[in-house]
């Protein structure tokens, strides 16, 4: 038991009420978990989202919290940190893949966490094939660059989240400003 003020007792904290973080998984594993995921009576409708989540901000939160409500199980393809370079520029990422997987892993509503290489997620949306491909409101469904290839075997595509005015390189752009 823990001690609380004054000697009194309080009841032990208890870890199981906080939610498991989602398994951070390879593709071959998210592929099988997928498909058992469709296999239930009550066919589970798939959502992929992605990104490369760098400084974790509240943007990101309302991305993920808005992709989850397009389906069952939320899956997230994270960049791994060769593409983050290719795509950001030296320095980045400034969090190590496996760090920024764990904490999407622990975001409430994911249900799958998985790091790919690559400057587009389109292996990875080939092999979970997604009933919904999420991107943020930086993209319009016409200029999602994978948008053909989910329409390609009858996905669809949907811009979820609030307006863009969170974005890891903008906090990084304020936190080195000189003052």
């Amino acid at each position: 038991m823990n001690r609380g003020r004054a000697g009194t007792r309080s009841a032990p904290r208890r870890d199981d009420a906080i939610p498991a973080p989602a398994p951070i998984v390879r593709l071959a594993e998210a592929k099988r978990t997928v498909a058992a995921a469709r296999r239930r009576p009550n066919r589970a409708r798939v959502v992929l989202a992605n990104g490369l989540f760098d400084l974790l901000h509240v943007g990101h939160l309302r991305y993920l919290r808005a992709a989850r409500r397009q389906g069952d199980l939320l899956v997230v393809a994270i960049n791994d940190d060769r593409s983050a370079r290719a795509l950001r520029g030296p320095g980045r990422p400034l969090v190590p893949a496996r760090d920024r997987a764990r904490l999407v892993a622990a975001v409430r509503g994911v249900g799958l966490v998985l790091i790919f290489g690559g400057t587009t997620v389109t292996r990875v949306l080939l092999a979970l094939r997604p009933d919904v491909h999420c991107k943020g409101t930086d993209y319009r469904p016409g200029t999602v660059p994978e948008r053909a290839v989910v329409r390609s075997y009858g996905g669809a595509v949907r811009v979820v989240g609030d307006p863009k005015r969170h974005a890891s390189t903008a906090m990084l752009t304020r936190m080195t400003a000189p003052r």
